[in-house]
């Protein structure tokens, strides 16, 4: 075994290096508030893993950061190598209190157009193809829809609004319509077509507010063929922005162009999002993406490890689809897992290195539900981020929110109350107080009231619970 093939550690100096370039590079108060704790880099013979504590903070690390990681990599060492960001939830003992409420600080001003990561483009690179989505019964139908939308001829519907749980291919699908519409030929000429996410919208709309150049934003977005907008539910309670969507939404609506959507929640669940908005969004083809069936996540499975170039059993690859039923990103982090331990002991990859290597991952990522899509439902329904829910924060909204997260995740994950407590950053006797709580309010069939910008809401607490349960199922 050569001295490359094994992962190098904090101590060693090529990590150390990567560490600080990262550090210099993003400052440190963003590098404190999402590196410093909780998270593992290791540098590997073909790419770089990053080991994260929940589907959070490595959504977080995916949006904003992979591209530095990657770039300061290849400065220190020399050569090109990819990200692979995993989800280790052990990391979840390692979190500080301090560093959890910066995280919360830190995507309540990115989300609301205060701050902008540094180096963030403004508008995402497009990395996916629809000719590489793997359609299964799960997603077969948002696949159709997306293909209507890519056809140069008139569409049958406007919007498309794909919604989802984290991780289960809704970028994929979007970032694929923009990469092939760009491609197509309307009226003679190429397409004009843009992917961004909500907040990336909300960035460039309040900067152009500040500047005074509102005219060439509405001239950017409204002359689009196609306008592609990823994480729609970060337009909530963003009362401006929303007010500025919308119309740049009907003047790409009425000259036959077309829009497409993604979001975690349908639109009505969408905490603090307005009716007109609304009433757009599901005036066309509302669909939701669903975890993979098994079929669909083996056929991942091949379709990676070729990518990567593994080699990995049929039967192993069977074994993997069968036991890991969460999001294609927990597929892709155990096969890495996986193929790095065959490297590192030197041994190939079988059925029983699987179980028994894999063994304690797959029984935290057993269930069909993960923590990580009970809090992307519950952060947008009521209108805050899956970091408010790991903060220390105590407004009413956020407790409501954070309660009934605990309660789900007792009743829909094999988690116990100390594992949900150090996921969510809490004590475990903090998780069965809010259980109970939640418990008696069921019990006693009351209602469950919290404030949002435009006045208090309340909505009966059974009714509630079963609402948010169906979009996680």
């Amino acid at each position: 075994m050569t001295i490359e093939a094994e992962p190098l550690r904090a101590d060693q100096p090529a990590v150390r290096n990567l560490l600080a370039g990262l550090h210099d590079r993003i400052g440190p108060q963003k590098f404190n508030a999402w590196f410093r704790h909780g998270v593992e880099i290791s540098l590997e013979e073909n790419h770089v893993q990053v080991a994260v504590p929940n589907p959070f903070v490595g959504n977080w690390i995916d949006t904003h950061y992979r591209g530095m990681i990657a770039e300061t990599a290849a400065l220190q060492t020399g050569r090109q190598r990819s990200v692979v960001i995993t989800i280790d939830p052990a990391l979840c003992g390692t979190l500080r209190r301090g560093q959890l409420d910066k995280q919360a600080e830190i995507v309540e001003k990115v989300t609301s157009g205060r701050s902008r990561p540094r180096g963030e483009p403004a508008a995402t690179p497009l990395r996916y193809k629809l000719a590489d989505f793997v359609v299964g019964p799960s997603n077969k139908l948002a696949y159709s829809a997306a293909l209507a939308m890519v056809n140069p001829s008139p569409a049958p519907f406007n919007p498309l609004f794909v919604y989802g749980a984290c991780g289960v291919g809704k970028t994929h699908l979007l970032q694929g319509i923009c990469n092939g519409a760009s491609r197509a030929v309307g009226q003679g000429r190429p397409l004009t077509c843009r992917y961004l996410t909500a907040e990336q919208f909300t960035n460039d709309f309040l900067t152009c507010l500040r500047r005074k150049c509102l005219p060439d934003f509405r001239a950017r977005y409204r002359q689009l063929d196609l306008l592609a907008i990823d994480d729609v539910h970060f337009l909530a309670a963003k009362k401006a922005t929303q007010d500025e969507f919308l119309h740049t939404f009907n003047a790409i609506d009425a000259a036959g162009r077309r829009v497409v959507m993604a979001s975690d929640a349908h639109p009505r669940l969408v905490g603090d999002l307005n009716e007109p908005l609304v009433s757009r969004f599901v005036a066309g083809m509302v669909v939701k993406i669903d975890a993979p069936d098994r079929q669909t996540r083996l056929e991942i499975l091949r379709r990676r490890a070729k990518a990567m170039g593994l080699a990995v059993p049929d039967e192993v690859l069977d074994y993997i689809a069968s036991h890991i039923r969460g999001s294609v990103r927990e597929l892709e982090g155990t096969l890495i897992k996986l193929a790095a331990l065959s490297a590192l002991e030197s041994v190939p990859v079988t059925p029983r290195l699987a179980a028994d290597a894999l063994a304690e991952y797959l029984a935290r990522t057993d269930s069909a539900i993960t923590l990580g899509d009970i809090e992307a439902v519950v952060a947008v329904f009521f209108g805050i981020t899956p970091a408010d829910l790991h903060s220390s924060r105590r407004i009413r909204t956020v407790s409501i929110a954070r309660m009934v997260a605990m309660f789900l995740a007792r009743r829909h994950t094999r988690m116990s109350y100390p594992e949900i407590g150090r996921a969510m950053g809490k004590n475990h006797s903090s998780v069965v107080l809010a259980v109970q709580k939640m418990e008696r309010i069921l019990a006693d069939e009351d209602d469950v009231t919290w404030m949002t910008p435009v006045g208090r809401k309340s909505m009966a607490a059974g009714i509630l619970v079963e609402m948010l349960a169906g979009q996680i199922a």
